[in-house]
């Protein structure tokens, strides 16, 4: 017996009910786990999507999307300007370039995010991650979203629960981690983008990275190193945003 084709993401409580469908003498214990796996599955992705669908931070300068994929996009780029015009960024991206600052790296990933630059930026966000900046593991949870890994954004969503609780650590954009009751439903957070509103234009942070050194990752391919230049670009661009 052939299943009807189902839509392949739910759009609603509905339609995730609907895709798990049994009918009485069809179906084995086996198909019974199996839809029961996939509604746990689909209701997940449902809370995933609730989230994103709430506008949380100010100062949005672009047309909020609606697919689950541009929405964590959308937030990745607003979190990632929000890093970058910190008061402290260009401080600590040049105490990166010296002794390989946590939070410094975390504003270069977020640098190379904006510069299109993704495998880069994933390599200094687990860096910074692994150091216990929670900041890097929001901007991991986005990134993973953004490619809808929902496996992967779940694990980090975890891991900034457990890297919230450390003291002292660079912290640039607030952010609250929310734990819901009910089992398999995941962990979601929001942040708060500061009320000055500065932006700096996509094109000019490309510009700033476009040049600097490279090396080899056996996983993410050619990963781009800061230079002590770095640092005084970014002060610039920050004056000219403000």
């Amino acid at each position: 017996m052939s299943e009807e084709p189902m839509p392949a993401q739910p759009r609603s409580i509905d339609d995730a009910l609907a895709r798990i469908r049994v009918f009485e003498g069809d179906y084995t214990p086996a198909h019974l786990e199996a839809s029961r796996a996939r509604l746990a599955r689909d209701l997940t992705e449902l809370s995933w999507m609730g989230l994103l669908m709430a506008d949380h931070s100010r100062g949005a300068r672009r047309r909020t999307p609606t697919a689950l994929h541009e929405q964590a996009a959308h937030r990745l780029w607003e979190l990632s300007q929000n890093v970058i015009t910190d008061t402290e960024a260009a401080c600590r991206l040049g105490k990166f370039h010296a002794d390989r600052d946590p939070g410094g790296a975390l504003a270069f990933a977020c640098l190379l995010d904006l510069a299109g630059q993704e495998e880069g930026a994933q390599f200094w966000w687990l860096f910074a991650a692994g150091a216990g900046n929670s900041t890097s593991a929001l901007c991991l949870y986005f990134l993973h979203l953004r490619r809808g890994e929902l496996r992967d954004a779940d694990f980090w969503a975890t891991q900034l629960a457990v890297l919230d609780g450390e003291i002292g650590q660079y912290t640039p954009v607030g952010h609250i981690v929310i734990t819901p009751g009910a089992p398999g439903a995941g962990i979601t957070m929001r942040f708060e983008a500061p009320g000055d509103d500065a932006f700096v234009p996509d094109d000019a942070v490309k510009d700033a990275v476009q040049h600097l050194d490279v090396e080899g990752d056996d996983e993410l391919g050619s990963i781009p190193q800061p230079n002590a230049a770095l640092a005084h670009q970014l002060e610039d661009l920050l004056t000219s945003a403000r």
